[in-house]
């Protein structure tokens, strides 16, 4: 049973949270953040950012320096069994015994958490279902796809109902068709009531899934805020133009804005987020180039991250 919490209270509230290592490495510098209650929040940055200090602090596996972190209005120092009680926590190394089978390895999970056995059963079939991975409940682990076992270790957080689910980079090495199954599991967690905090390295993936995020950079929050209004800042948006039968060898020159072949019949379009794009439409017409249709990049979000970090380093720019 999950402990009481303050109604209204911040799903996650960090405050001033500060940490140096034995080595003298500051990984955190005065960070605060907050996250409301059913926020689905990206946390982005730069290996050696400050993330994983950040989770490991929250999921009480690293110890502060100073700062208060509070889950759903629980101290973490002071109440740390209740407030773990309300965590989940998806990291990215699979850490699941590999010749258990998806069933046993839920229940057991859920007996470390005091859960009796008949209602860890009854939840590991719930949650294999909604991993859709019931058909799977009694063969070895080992033997699962690689998309499977990220859905069983989300299969395996789920088991103790927690009501804020931390998930660390968990499409890691996957390939875009099972990401894809996965962002749909994630948005059923969150359309249920779960608060999703997210760390990742695709930059498609956090701005397809999240409302809110945060950038983290040398140990500060460099930004936080809605996705929309950050993407907002940006003074370039991008276009992918679909045309009719191919392209020619030179596009023509358009006078504010920025054009290349993405592939034999698309165009990949820049130009300021103000600028009107009839005349586009117009000059490539003339030049004989009829647009089909037009979508925006969904990549925007590393622009703002490469603006924000100044350093030009990218999430993921280092294996």
């Amino acid at each position: 049973m999950l402990p009481p919490t303050p109604r209204d209270a911040p799903a996650l509230q960090v405050r001033d949270l500060r940490k140096t290592y034995d080595n003298g490495v500051e990984a955190l510098k005065g960070v605060s953040l907050e996250v409301a209650p059913g926020d689905f929040f990206a946390m982005l940055g730069p290996n050696g950012a400050g993330k994983s200090t950040l989770i490991g602090i929250v999921t009480s596996l690293v110890n502060k320096s100073a700062g208060d972190v509070r889950v759903f209005g629980v101290d973490i120092a002071r109440e740390r069994d209740a407030a773990m009680r309300l965590l989940g926590l998806v990291p990215q190394e699979l850490n699941f015994n590999m010749f258990e089978n998806p069933r046993d390895i839920l229940v057991n999970y859920a007996g470390f958490y005091g859960i009796p056995r008949r209602e860890a059963q009854a939840r590991a079939e719930q949650e294999l279902k909604a991993a859709q991975l019931w058909d799977k409940a009694d063969k070895m682990a080992r033997t699962l796809s690689g998309g499977m076992k990220r859905r069983l270790m989300i299969a395996r957080a789920m088991m103790t109902r927690p009501r804020l689910l931390i998930l660390d980079e968990p499409t890691a090495g996957v390939d875009i068709e099972i990401r894809r199954g996965m962002w749909k599991t994630l948005r059923e967690i969150n359309a249920a009531g779960t608060t999703i905090i997210l760390t990742t390295h695709y930059l498609e993936e956090a701005e397809n899934l999240c409302r809110n995020l945060a950038i983290i950079d040398k140990g500060t929050i460099v930004e936080q805020g809605p996705m929309r209004s950050l993407l907002a800042k940006l003074d370039v948006e991008g276009f992918l133009l679909d045309v009719e039968g191919e392209l020619p060898a030179q596009l023509p020159r358009i006078e504010g804005a920025e054009l290349s072949a993405h592939d034999g019949h698309t165009i990949d379009l820049e130009m300021p987020r103000a600028h009107d794009l009839t005349h586009v439409f117009a000059q490539l017409g003339d030049a004989g180039i009829r647009v089909r249709s037009m979508r925006n990049k969904s990549n925007r979000l590393e622009e703002l991250f490469v603006r924000l970090t100044g350093d030009g380093a990218r999430p993921g720019a280092t294996p």
